[in-house]
């Protein structure tokens, strides 16, 4: 399993955990900011010119961490559950920024 499914699973598994009135708000928009994460991965893949889809997905990553950040402050998870998801979240966000400067090493080239 990639680091990808794997926060996918996990925001998942959470999300279902989350009250009944924010399952079609915030818990809506979570999904689709992971899914946005998701797309942007494989965008990011199959140009040929990566920088512009690296740096979208640079973005979407920040906007799901936004978002997880928020769900802790209106107390939907708690500071152990904030932790892991961020950990995983984090995790990803170093493969991005890793793999835009390997894009950026060979722009020089």
């Amino acid at each position: 399993m990639t680091k990808l499914e794997e926060l996918d699973a996990y925001t998942h598994t959470v999300l279902h955990q989350f009250p009944r009135i924010e399952r079609h708000l915030l818990s809506a928009e979570m999904r689709g900011a992971m899914n946005k994460v998701m797309r942007q991965v494989v965008v990011a893949w199959k140009r040929k010119q990566k920088s512009a889809a690296l740096f979208d997905l640079d973005v979407e990553v920040e906007v799901f961490r936004g978002l997880i950040r928020k769900a802790h402050r209106l107390g939907y998870i708690n500071t152990e559950r904030l932790e892991v998801w961020m950990r995983h979240t984090n995790e990803i966000g170093r493969m991005v920024g890793a793999w835009i400067k390997n894009e950026g090493g060979k722009a020089m080239q």
